[in-house]
């Protein structure tokens, strides 16, 4: 019996990280989704979900995108296997899709691009400082998928990473840069629904515009699910 409801993969570390993924779960819920947690070692069954939200963690290794580490290694490589299938998977089944933090990065690296390990050394308008409440700009391309969808230009974000996306991967578009030109969003505009985003929306689902690419995902996926 096909699904009316649908169901959106999130995925996440085996250990820890439980509030962002409830978090998330919170804003699937929300829209009329049935969040399915997935973590390495979970038995991955694809046809079993409808879109897909990667969390953000720890970094990606570099091995992913053939560069030598520059950085202390804070990596969590059976998570990098894991969600690189899932990934792989939306990618080819034209899943809706959001990567948040890490997984907007490690969906960049699944398309070829790579990252900047470090971006202490390239800030000048920015705090390095980590924060969950939104006190950093996001300026957003005009006339991009995201803008549409947030209702703003300017708009503010918050902040828990210490990597970000360098060359972007085939087929992504920059529509989002920070004070300092790191690239804070991208998208790819012949996907029904395929958005990375450097920051935590699911720490800022008080905000309308922030619980808007949740609603997005989920739009999605139930117009893909009414094709199939």
């Amino acid at each position: 019996m096909a699904r009316s409801t649908p169901v959106i993969a999130i995925t996440g570390p085996q250990r820890r990280a439980r509030g962002p993924r409830l978090l998330v779960a919170l804003a699937v819920r929300a829209y009329g989704g049935r969040p399915l947690q997935l973590r390495p070692g979970d038995p991955l069954a694809p046809e079993h979900y409808d879109g897909v939200v990667v969390t953000g963690g720890h970094d990606i290794d570099p091995v992913l995108y053939a560069s030598e580490p520059e950085v202390e290694p804070r990596h969590d490589p059976e998570r990098d296997a894991f969600e690189s299938r899932v990934i792989d998977d939306a990618l080819t089944r034209g899943l809706p899709l959001l990567g948040i933090c890490r997984g907007a990065q490690l969906l960049n690296v699944r398309r070829g691009g790579n990252l900047f390990q470090e971006l202490r050394s390239r800030r000048q308008h920015t705090s390095n400082r980590w924060t969950v409440l939104p006190l950093k700009t996001l300026q957003l391309v005009a006339d991009s998928r995201l803008e549409e969808l947030m209702g703003c230009q300017r708009c503010r974000i918050n902040s828990l990473h210490n990597q970000a996306i360098d060359r972007t991967g085939i087929g992504l578009r920059i529509v989002g840069r920070d004070l300092d030109g790191i690239i804070q969003a991208i998208e790819d505009p012949e996907h029904a629904f395929l958005v990375g985003v450097q920051w935590h929306p699911e720490f800022l689902i008080f905000m309308s515009r922030q619980r808007r690419l949740f609603r997005g995902l989920i739009e999605a996926a139930r117009r893909q699910m009414a094709r199939d």
